[in-house]
């Protein structure tokens, strides 16, 4: 492995950590002035079969590259340990001030960022089958650093807070009452993105902040969120993960009764049915050529195109619907992978909107924005980069008692 940045002077820092089923992303910032500044973004993949680990500095340069080879198993505990080696080796002098954590869900119980003890994570363990392919993951760093550094400051940020400011009519499903009131209810996800977002748009776009916008998060997971005013209005996401938009692996809406006929028809159990709908649909099962949206555009394969029309579709439907539940549409902004990357998605999309007002200029949509709205489109239309780490670490700080301006 080599590097080439190092720690200088004393310096005090946030670490955020994203934990998912294979892989942790690692981001430090250090605290200058009581901004955030971006020293180092981590990736470290295949945790359990070919780990691979690179390291890149705020202005996207690589600083470390490593790979341990096929059948390594390094797991989350090995990973955690590698990243915290890399850190205290690049910043000798630094001061930790406290470890910030993407958690999937918070229920209903946490809708605000919070402080972490074993009490707290106890609670959140009673979440996992609220998000069982998620939320394991996300405690599992957070048990290691409460076991091996209990004395550091630990704090949560919840993927489902921002909606909480979504009408009680929003959260509802049409099934017994009793059924809402002990916690089934749309929930929505990707909130600390759309928080991202609704902090930047004041400045990019004071239009979008103040009025109706429909933000899409776009990548391997996707949803799509109203706003009125920055605040979360409705999202595509409900009680789980899976609902709404088509995702790369993951099936979007689905009628109920389809579950019961392949339980009763396909002798289908629980967990088949499980794994079906979050690894085996979404993009890759329509297609059956990949769940990564730059393989099916680069297809032939008429699947390929198909799944690509049959996102583009879901999209197209969900935009109108937000658009209803707001009662109207002052902008849209596009984010996360597919969204910040892919120009011809874009154009897809916008494509069906003509009807709100939508229409993109070409040349600005190809280089990639941040305004991509022709001049004639009643509709403004933006992407905008999300920064879900740099959210994590905004609370985290504000939690032990900072107040972070925005990094530069």
């Amino acid at each position: 492995m080599t590097t080439r940045l190092r720690g200088g002077a004393a310096q005090a820092g946030v670490a955020v950590i994203n934990a998912g089923s294979s892989s942790i992303k690692f981001s430090m910032f250090t605290v200058v002035d009581d901004a955030l500044q971006l020293q180092t973004r981590c990736l470290l993949e295949g945790l359990n079969t070919s780990p691979k680990f690179v390291a890149k500095d705020g202005a996207g340069t690589e600083l470390a590259r490593q790979g341990w080879g096929d059948g390594v198993v390094l797991g989350h505990a090995g990973g955690l340990q590698h990243l915290l080696g890399f850190v205290r080796q690049q910043f000798p002098h630094l001061s930790l001030l406290g470890l910030g954590h993407r958690v999937v869900h918070g229920g209903q119980q946490f809708v605000a960022p919070m402080r972490l003890d074993r009490a707290v994570v106890a609670q959140l363990k009673t979440l996992v089958p609220l998000a069982p392919l998620h939320q394991p993951h996300n405690l599992a760093p957070i048990e290691m650093a409460l076991a091996s550094a209990p004395d550091l400051p630990q704090v949560a940020c919840f993927d489902t807070a921002f909606h909480r400011s979504n009408p009680e009519v929003a959260q509802m499903f049409a099934l017994p009452y009793a059924l809402h009131e002990a916690g089934v209810r749309r929930y929505g996800f990707h909130g600390l993105s759309y928080e991202y977002i609704a902090s930047v748009l004041p400045t990019l776009a004071p239009r979008a902040a103040a009025g109706k916008t429909v933000v899409l998060h776009l990548g391997n997971g996707a949803s799509a969120c109203a706003m009125d005013g920055g605040r979360g209005v409705a999202s595509t996401m409900g009680f789980t993960a899976l609902d709404g938009l088509p995702m790369g692996t993951r099936c979007g809406s689905v009628d109920a009764g389809v579950l019961i006929y392949l339980m009763d028809q396909r002798g289908m159990n629980a967990r088949a049915i499980e794994k079906m709908l979050y690894q085996e649909s979404g993009l890759l099962g329509v297609s059956g050529v990949s769940s990564d949206m730059r393989a099916l555009l680069a297809s032939a394969e008429p699947r390929a195109r198909l799944a690509v029309d049959l996102f583009v579709y879901r999209i197209q439907r969900e935009i109108g619907s937000l658009a209803a539940a707001l009662g109207g549409l002052d902008a849209l902004v596009f984010t996360a992978g597919i969204g910040e990357n892919s120009a011809e998605v874009r154009r897809r999309v916008a494509a069906g909107l003509g009807w709100l007002g939508v229409a993109l200029d070409d040349a600005a949509n190809q280089a990639g924005g941040p305004a991509i709205g022709s001049v004639g489109s009643r509709c403004p239309v933006y992407v905008i980069p999300t920064d879900e780490e740099l959210m994590i670490a905004r609370h985290t700080l504000a939690v032990l008692g900072g107040t972070p301006r925005p990094a530069a």
